[in-house]
């Protein structure tokens, strides 16, 4: 839509339907942030009832209604559409139009919603390195990625904060929307899931170079994998090392992909690339945009988003669902098992804590951080309730919708994406703060 949009600037008005799924997009703060978020230039209808959608007798997500300049409806596409064949649509029924002198190419009044302040804009992951003392947050809506340390002293901005998808010195590369991370066991690499330049990027952080490790740039839906450079991705989300083997949460295709760093090969890992939450081998798996992942003594935990699940992922074995049920099975509910509901998670965090395994989740449109039990799949709300940005106890602070989750000891730190803030969550306490960034 955006190569459209800026093709044909002068001929072509677009106007987003929001015809919502969960509950929390319904809400017009929401998607307001959401449209300040994905950086949309065209109006935006909360169409929270679904009155649009009845109207248009749509039936699908997403479905395209194309409209002549006199309003009526000529043509229609539902799903995800190559670009080439509807650009050329797009094309030439200007020309047809132009012929019936029916366009008018004077330019529409837009007011963008005013910008935020401060040193974020919609961070969407962090990563925390106990053993140097250092914090990596991606400053998504920056296009950057800030390095600082424990307390908030920022050291090192990796990328120059304009979008683009160019290697180099950090002081001039360039990222679009960078998200999940992950660093090298010698601490001196950093992995850069670069959302939409559909690339997995590496910083190193000794020369201060960045380079692209997987990813051509372009979306693409090839699922043979070969060398990383030449192998197009889909929105790559999230990352986790594992011995040689960097995971990769690509959410555009409801897979997991691995890249093995000793050849610089990349293949899918798990997944057949249906959008699903089918359980079993590896290949005959099923993901729906996953888009948290965190791994723990080699096993992986992950974010199942559209599912409103966590999956653990066992290489070379299965994959098991934890909590979720299904595409339409969400909610905000604490229990076992099949008795809990999520509302379109983003984060995981995996911890050792009193012996046993303890998964953090960041419950994205509920607001909240919960905690997993593995072994017994209980979870259960440690922090949040409904949006806000107040810091405090467990039962007082709020979050809006917190995306990343990362520990340094007993700190849990938290990408607070729509407060354009990074948290800190004092696990013994249980008290939460707000990150005083300085220096970004």
């Amino acid at each position: 839509m955006r190569e459209l949009e800026r093709e044909f600037a002068r001929e072509l008005v677009v106007i987003g339907v929001h015809s919502a799924k969960f509950p929390a997009e319904k809400v017009s703060q929401n998607l307001r942030a959401a449209v300040q978020r994905l950086e949309l230039h065209h109006p935006v209808v909360n169409d929270a009832d679904f009155d649009v959608w009845q109207q248009y007798a749509v039936r699908a997500w997403p479905t395209l209604m194309f409209v002549d300049p006199r309003g009526y409806v000529f043509g229609k596409h539902e799903g995800e559409f190559p670009l080439a064949p509807v650009r050329e649509f797009v094309a030439d029924v200007v020309t047809r139009f132009d012929a019936e002198g029916v366009i008018d190419r004077a330019p529409l009044p837009v007011n963008l919603l005013p910008e935020p302040d401060g040193p974020l804009r919609f961070p969407g992951k962090v990563l925390s390195d106990a053993a140097g003392g250092r914090l990596f947050v991606a400053d998504s809506g920056h296009n950057r990625i800030l390095v600082a340390d424990l307390q908030g002293n920022v050291t090192m901005t990796i990328g120059d904060g304009e979008a683009g998808f160019d290697d180099g010195p950090v002081s001039s590369a360039r990222f679009n929307h960078p998200q999940g991370m992950a660093l090298s066991a010698d601490g001196g690499r950093l992995y850069v899931a670069d959302e939409e330049n559909h690339a997995v990027r590496a910083v190193d952080l000794t020369d201060g170079r960045v380079t692209t490790v997987a990813g051509t740039g372009q979306q693409g839906y090839d699922r043979a994998g070969g060398p990383g450079p030449e192998t197009p991705l889909s929105s790559p989300w999230d990352l986790a090392l594992v011995g040689d083997r960097l995971w990769i949460a690509m959410a555009g295709t409801h897979q997991l992909w691995a890249i093995d760093l000793t050849t610089g090969r990349i293949a899918v890992a798990a997944g057949t690339g249906a959008e699903s939450i089918h359980d079993g081998p590896l290949a005959e798996a099923t993901f729906a945009q996953p888009s948290g992942m965190t791994a723990l003594d080699g096993v992986l935990y992950v974010a199942d988003s559209e599912t409103s699940a966590v999956r653990r992922v066992k290489p070379g074995a299965r994959v098991r669902r934890l909590v979720g049920r299904g595409l339409f099975d969400f909610g905000d509910a604490d229990g076992v098992g099949d008795q809990v509901r999520l509302q379109h998670p983003l984060g995981v965090e995996a911890v050792q804590e009193d012996g046993a395994v303890g998964v953090y989740i960041a419950d994205t449109y509920n607001h909240k951080i919960k905690r997993l039990d593995p072994a017994t799949r209980r979870v259960e709300t440690c922090f949040g309730g409904g949006p806000g940005d107040d810091d405090g106890d467990a039962a007082t602070a709020h979050f809006w919708e917190p995306s990343g989750l990362s520990l340094a000891g007993r700190r849990l730190y938290v990408a607070d994406t729509n407060n354009h803030a990074v948290r800190v969550i004092d696990l013994d306490a249980r008290q939460v703060s707000t990150l005083d960034l300085r220096g970004g």
